[in-house]
């Protein structure tokens, strides 16, 4: 028996003052599940990789259907996340079909002291805390232990099987759902990802004249081609249509004359640390691919589930700026740091990327990388003026307008911000949006995907900018209190059943750890390939980074699967005299 096996943890109860989604009205609590297993999904809706764990939830949830009820607990970073609205339209773009908690204060999360997005947690059917992973890739490993426990707790009498309590919301209806990304076609129509139809549709003035897509969630070629939520669009040399097709991790492209659809980069399976991050286009693995953009005589990929911008040049692809470490960190592209590139504009003299994660407007030139709005992963909110002191909340689309300056759709913030590079300031072009995510320049006018109103809307640009003066933010995550001066770091790391450390290449395990700022952390910075480190804090306050990789392989298999698995945290820590001298990080275990 593996020893995340053997801990004995009463689950806290669920509770969370945003109520329930999905359970047609009823209230939940843990007593409800007992006698069938409930693996918590602690999410948020603006983390691509808590999307990447929806999607790999999925066969899990039918192969377990009877036994295993799946509970979203949405715990939200940005203060638009906070809405319940905004959660139950998150709940139906995303197709997600098991009950969600919201629990905007984060008290659940408080009570199972998570420390990241994603984090599972899974709970047996006598109400006792089993297992605890972060990050995603955990799937299998699930699987495994699930197979064991089903049969364990059968045996003892214990397990209850039969529907869970997951009811279905009222199906929407409206020509788009949840739009993404616009690109004008030469004839003058438009171009529109209808990302939650899984489609593509072409506009002409409010009128849908063409649907590319079956409407249902897949990734067929030809001429009834199938996608699953797709994004970005840019229009090729040849007239054809590059799409990033983002949840099948793949770009394909589009013949607006015949209609058929093609496969030109990607597998469908995921980029996994320790995959080729470079080679043919069709044998490397993407990761949400969220824009595509021609620039510099190729193609330029918003890979936002590695935190990167790759380049494709029609046959291969390979990194062209980022090291998959979250962060805003500027500088040479191999060694910059980028969080979830979400939207692409080309420019004369460098591409603008939208850095959604951090809040940011950022440019790739020259193999550097440069942040012109945004200062880290935790600060974001509405406020103009000096760029310097400028702030957004998680931007998903920039445009390039025609003066030289930059339009951002500020996703969260609901409005279109205007970025002028010569005076280097910041205004508001318009506001009271519902969730903008691209823009397209129609002459005077804009043309905005409103992704949560499921339309496109025209704008006048106006002549005169608004200018807001509003509050800096940071993400409302609890503190973690540490004594100042030498604290114990244990990554706790235990192979799923099944697996067992890979040793086959050399140390297993690595770990990096980092601060913000940097002179919170005095001593202990730096990577390892050890799970256990002393470190030495010193200040009042800050963010603590810590970054773990290990990998195994499956045991007693002549062709063994190697997995690795990898989290980020960011942890807002302050040091309190008398505070716990000790601070363990659960990678994968209990």
């Amino acid at each position: 028996m593996t020893s995340t096996r053997q801990a004995r943890v009463r689950a806290p109860e669920l509770v969370g003052r945003g109520g329930w989604l999905n359970t047609g009205g009823t209230q939940l609590g843990l007593a409800d599940l007992r006698g069938s297993f409930v693996l918590l999904d602690f999410w948020t809706f603006c983390c691509v990789n808590c999307l990447h764990v929806l999607d790999e939830l999925r066969p899990l949830e039918e192969r377990f259907g009877d036994v295993l009820t799946v509970v979203g607990v949405h715990s939200p970073k940005f203060a638009h996340e906070a809405v319940h609205a905004n959660v139950v339209a998150a709940v139906d773009r995303y197709e997600v079909h098991h009950p969600v908690l919201d629990d905007p204060d984060l008290a659940t999360w408080k009570q199972y002291a998570v420390r990241a997005w994603p984090t599972l947690v899974l709970v047996d059917p006598e109400g006792y805390v089993v297992h605890v992973a972060s990050g995603e890739g955990h799937a299998e490993g699930l699987g495994r232990l699930l197979e064991e426990l089903v049969a364990e707790h059968q045996a003892k009498g214990t397990l209850r099987r039969g529907d869970g309590p997951y009811v279905p919301p009222p199906a929407p209806d409206s020509e788009l759902a949840f739009p993404g990304k616009a690109l004008r076609l030469p004839d003058g129509s438009l171009l529109v990802s209808d990302s939650a139809h899984h489609s593509l549709v072409v506009l002409a003035g409010e009128q849908v004249v063409r649907r590319i897509g079956t409407g249902r969630r897949g990734r067929a070629d030809g001429r009834r081609p199938s996608f699953a939520e797709p994004q970005g669009l840019c229009l090729l040399d040849d007239g054809r249509v590059l799409v990033a097709d983002t949840a099948n991790h793949l770009l394909r492209t589009l013949d607006l004359d015949t209609g058929e659809v093609r496969t030109v980069a990607g597998t469908g399976r995921v980029w996994r640390p320790g995959d080729p991050t470079q080679g043919p286009a069709l044998e490397v693995n993407l990761s949400t691919p969220w824009d595509v953009a021609v620039w510099d005589g190729e193609v330029v990929v918003a890979m936002a589930g590695t935190h990167q911008l790759w380049a494709f040049d029609g046959t291969t692809v390979r990194v062209l700026a980022g090291t998959t470490g979250e962060g805003l960190r500027d500088g040479d592209a191999t060694a910059a740091h980028l969080a979830q590139p979400s939207g692409l504009a080309a420019a004369p003299d460098r591409l603008w990327f939208a850095d959604s994660e951090t809040s940011a407007l950022r440019w790739y030139a020259g193999g550097q990388v440069g942040t012109a709005i945004g200062t880290g992963l935790f600060d974001f909110g509405h406020r103009d003026g000096a760029a310097a002191q400028a702030l957004l909340q998680h931007p998903l689309g920039v445009t390039a307008l025609p003066d030289g300056s930059v339009a951002v759709c500020d996703t969260y913030n609901g409005a279109v911000r205007r970025y002028d590079p010569a005076s280097d300031t910041v205004t508001t072009l318009m506001t009271g949006l519902a969730e903008p995510s691209d823009a397209v320049v129609d002459g005077e006018h804009l043309l905005v995907v409103e992704s949560a109103a499921h339309r496109v809307t025209r704008l006048r640009l106006p002549d005169e900018a608004l200018v807001v003066d509003g509050v800096a933010q940071r993400t409302r995550r609890p503190a973690t209190d540490l004594a100042p001066g030498t604290v114990a770091l244990q990554v706790v790391f235990t192979p799923p059943p099944g697996q067992k450390l890979d040793e086959t290449y050399g140390p297993p395990t690595r770990v990096t750890v980092s601060a913000s700022p940097p002179e919170l952390l005095l001593a202990g910075a730096g990577a390892t390939t050890e799970l256990s480190r002393t470190l030495v804090l010193q200040g009042i306050e800050g963010v603590l980074h810590v970054a773990a990789t290990a990998a195994s392989c499956d045991i007693d298999s002549d062709h063994a699967a190697c997995h690795v698995t990898r989290q980020d945290w960011g942890i807002p820590v302050r040091l309190v005299a008398g505070a716990p001298t000790a601070l363990s990080l659960v990678l994968n275990g209990l």
